[in-house]
């Protein structure tokens, strides 16, 4: 009885430590129903970059829309503004930033030639440095049908450079999606499994870009410059799914 007790005293201590450890400073459950919570996002609109196809719509439920419990971004085969693709791109900007902390996503993300779902962040300077002087940290991006996970960190240093790696899943699954981020590196992780990770201490290689503030940006892309263009294999509407997006800081 007396070795149950402590057991179970040694687990509340461990417990009591790790909810300290890691405070949730925002999130966004996303357990209402219609467009995404205006108080959290925003949209990027029109068309971005990367030889895309899509033209990415503004506060249309067709393209983001909350329900059961999750976000659905909806890529569909439409003709909008001359464009043959619409989708939708959202963001934490003017909302909501970070500088250093744990940035996770549960996450289940469509398959498809030239299809490119994303969950990433970009420096908050970006108007004023422009990228990629403010720096990316893409902490999860899947192409195509393959079961491949990419994450990697952009920033310059006499260019453009960029360091990552990948992992494998079922992408047709949920799966939690992060980044660790501190003083000293980035760390990549697919399910609490890291699978890469960047040294930043002190501005090495020029990375003082990630010691400032970046905001969240949720994406589903069509076509572009890396996955090529969807083919007639290609299934239209296609869905990412999102659970949740949490944001943690380590207790001081």
């Amino acid at each position: 009885m007396k070795k149950v007790f402590i057991l179970s005293l040694m687990l509340l201590v461990f417990v009591s430590c790790r909810e300290k450890k890691d405070n949730l400073i925002w999130s966004d459950e996303f357990n209402y129903l219609g467009l995404p919570d205006s108080s959290k996002w925003v949209y990027d609109t029109g068309y971005i970059a990367n030889k895309e196809l899509q033209y990415y719509t503004e506060k249309r439920i067709e393209n983001a829309n909350v329900k059961g419990g999750s976000l659905m971004l909806i890529g569909k085969k439409e003709s909008v503004r001359n464009f043959n693709y619409t989708s939708a791109r959202i963001k934490t900007e003017g909302r909501f930033d970070i500088k250093y902390g744990r940035i996770e996503a549960r996450m289940k993300l469509p398959a498809g030639q030239g299809i490119w779902p994303a969950f990433w962040m970009l420096g908050v300077n970006i108007p004023e440095v422009n990228w990629p002087k403010c720096g990316e940290i893409d902490i999860m991006e899947h192409i195509n049908n393959t079961d491949t996970i990419y994450g990697t960190a952009h920033w310059e240093d006499k260019g453009h450079v960029s360091s990552g790696g990948t992992t494998t899943g079922d992408v047709s699954l949920f799966h939690n999606y992060a980044v660790e981020w501190g003083q000293d590196s980035i760390r990549w992780l697919l399910d609490g499994k890291r699978y890469y990770g960047l040294n930043i201490k002190d501005g090495i290689n020029n990375t003082s870009a990630f010691h400032k503030p970046f905001f969240i940006i949720l994406n589903l892309a069509i076509g572009g410059s890396w996955p090529g263009n969807p083919d007639s294999t290609t299934v239209f509407p296609d869905t990412v799914y999102v659970d949740y997006v949490r944001v943690f800081k380590k207790s001081r």
